[in-house]
């Protein structure tokens, strides 16, 4: 397992690359280049630019998060051709810098929803919150200005500007697409990437979606384990491959995610690992990433990775923003920091019995 942490770049981030170094155990930095408009070619020389930022640090730039996907795609339209086309010198790009995965979702219109993104918490610190209850009285341009309100000058992946001014018009093209047309998106992506990724070294691995439900009527395919094997067989290439996030899919509780991990390990090259904590209603809330503080059993998961030989990439996903931290919604440096030593602790005490083990034998 290598531990890596999200990095949003300069300028575009309250966190710098000589405060992530002095975490321990992180050895790699997740990133993007979130200047470049979806559906276009992410240049070389952008590219070189990050990579040797990270270098000057010590950091690999291995994992990508994310490159997204243009609508027409999602959608199937007649123009997709030409973003999938882009898309696939993208990935030829990023493979001249080493690039080993790429994490990538398929969530229409909106890649993740929260209705508060400063919830306060028991402790007085505060943390995303998905409040079921107000999803279904909020319109969506409602949520959009929630966001704008609470993001100031940061980006927010997936709540670029850009892609939501005209949020109406994008609910109006997804109306009458079923969840049946937008797997069938996804597999014609798949069939036309694929074979690119393979000759480039890249596992394409797609985030499940968050909330793993819908939400405003729009079609959802990576929700639970049947979704996973699905898309997983749909296109049966090493490449095609599984981010698994234990706060996506943990939000719904009959999920079971020590399965889905046993399962599917060997398709898993990237995970993230948060812990939310769940509300009868159906709402949940972001904590810390101890086991007990919220619904999912983290130290679980973490085992199940260890005792299937997982090797590869983790990070620390959404934390809670703590100890007066001023920084974007879900990612600031402490919690998260806090939360790279819970999960080394975890996967260490595995190595430390397995030795203990292995001793006795």
């Amino acid at each position: 397992m290598q531990m890596t942490f999200r990095w949003y770049g300069e300028g575009n981030d309250t966190i710098t690359l000589k405060q992530i170094r002095q975490i321990p155990g992180v050895k790699g930095i997740v990133w993007a280049l979130h200047d470049v408009p979806v559906g276009e070619v992410w240049p070389v020389e952008r590219i070189a630019e990050v990579v040797n930022q990270a270098k000057q640090y010590g950091f690999h730039t291995d994992v990508v998060e994310s490159v997204n996907i243009h609508e027409d795609i999602k959608l199937g339209l007649n123009s997709r051709q030409q973003y999938i086309d882009a898309y696939k010198e993208t990935l030829k790009n990023l493979s001249q810098f080493g690039v080993k995965v790429v994490c990538y979702n398929f969530m229409p219109v909106f890649d993740w929803l929260r209705t508060d993104l400063f919830k306060e918490t028991e402790d007085g610190s505060t943390a995303l919150y998905f409040d079921a209850a107000k999803v279904i009285s909020l319109t969506p341009e409602q949520v959009v200005k929630n966001m704008e309100e609470n993001t100031k000058e940061l980006t927010l992946p997936g709540w670029e500007p850009e892609r939501l001014k005209d949020l109406q018009h994008l609910f109006s093209l997804y109306k009458d697409v079923s969840e049946v047309d937008l797997f069938d998106n996804l597999v014609y992506f798949l069939e036309e990437i694929t074979p690119v990724a393979e000759q480039c070294g890249i596992k394409m691995a797609i985030h499940p979606d968050d909330p793993p439900f819908s939400i405003f009527g729009l079609p959802r395919i990576v929700k639970n384990k049947e979704d996973i094997e699905r898309i997983l067989t749909s296109v049966d290439s090493p490449a095609n491959c599984l981010t698994f996030c234990s706060g996506s899919l943990g939000a719904n509780p009959s999920n079971d995610l020590v399965d889905i991990v046993k399962t599917f390990t060997n398709r898993i090259p990237f995970a993230h690992i948060r812990n939310v904590k769940h509300f009868e209603d159906g709402s949940f809330i972001e904590t810390s990433h101890r086991a007990e503080d919220g619904s999912v059993p983290i130290t679980e998961i973490v085992n199940g990775l260890y005792e299937n030989g997982f090797v590869g990439y983790v990070r620390p996903d959404h934390g809670r923003h703590i100890w007066d931290e001023v920084c974007r919604p879900g990612y600031g440096l402490y919690d998260r920091a806090l939360g790279v030593m819970y999960l080394l602790g975890a996967w260490d005490t595995n190595k430390i019995l397995t030795k203990e083990k292995m001793q006795k034998i």
